[in-house]
């Protein structure tokens, strides 16, 4: 196996992971700041404000995108990573 095609195997992992792992820690960041500012208009500081609903939406979200998230994944393995391996 060549140095760079181990090198681009991992570049290609590396966008998978980010393209896979989007989605949720975008839902996160939106809920944080709207609770977040939610919570600094009315002056309510109480902490499950925060996670309950972050941890709700993300659960949501991925429930949503696994289908993809699994497409993706089985997509590169059986693209990229079968094939190397059936020919070493």
């Amino acid at each position: 196996m060549d140095e760079n095609l181990i090198f681009d195997l991992t570049r290609q992992a590396l966008w998978i992971a980010v393209r896979m792992s989007a989605p949720l820690l975008i839902v996160a960041l939106v809920t944080g700041v709207v609770i977040g500012l939610f919570q600094a208009l009315t002056s309510v500081q109480e902490m499950t404000l925060t996670f309950v609903p972050k941890i709700g939406l993300m659960l949501v979200v991925f429930w949503v995108s696994m289908s993809f998230m699994t497409a993706t994944l089985a997509g590169f393995f059986n693209d990229q990573i079968l094939p190397q391996i059936a020919g070493s």
